[in-house]
């Protein structure tokens, strides 16, 4: 993938089944840690305004945020803006993250612009998440802290459905894949 771009992606897009479905060429480089932030539900969902995950800075050493670093074609980072919300609730920036292998390396990530610490997230957004972290073996203390967070019913059963869906498909695959 020639000039591949590396995106640190630390909320649903960690599950990599969602982020095939959003960027297609998407390929697990590195998981890792964004220092000076954390991991908060609190950014406004542009299509049905729940809390969705930000990288939110606190400016304190101690903090970090865990995320997984993706290599992605430069012409799906415009696809991925699109779909995050860039401009409307999610900006686009440059961070240094310091990989699980101990490198430092410069990825993008999106940070909320519009955020509400009221907000709560869907359950099928929160598995999510839950499933990115456990999928790339995040340790079980921050697994703990995604699974602490409330979550909502989302009463549109119908996007429920279609959100679910995803991890059963994933599972379907990695029976026949296990299976070979």
């Amino acid at each position: 993938m020639g000039n591949a771009m590396l995106y640190f992606a630390y909320g649903s897009n960690m599950f990599s089944a969602r982020m095939k479905n959003r960027a297609s060429s998407a390929v697990v480089e590195d998981s890792g840690l964004l220092y000076e932030h954390t991991l908060a539900f609190h950014k406004v969902g542009r299509l049905d305004g729940t809390g969705k995950c930000d990288a939110h800075f606190t400016g304190r050493r101690e903090d970090c945020l865990m995320g997984v670093l993706y290599r992605i074609a430069p012409d799906q980072v415009k696809l991925l803006d699109a779909i995050e919300g860039c401009g409307n609730g999610y900006e686009r920036k440059d961070v240094a993250v310091k990989t699980f292998s101990g490198n430092i390396v410069t990825a993008f990530t999106y940070c909320g612009t519009k955020i509400n610490p009221d907000l709560k997230p869907f359950h099928w957004y929160k598995k999510h998440v839950l499933a990115g972290a456990k999928e790339n073996n995040f340790p079980d203390e921050y697994i703990t802290l995604i699974e602490s967070v409330e979550s909502i019913d989302d009463h549109d059963t119908d996007r429920e459905g279609r959100e679910l869906g995803i991890h059963l498909l994933s599972q379907e695959c990695g029976k026949r894949t296990m299976k070979k």
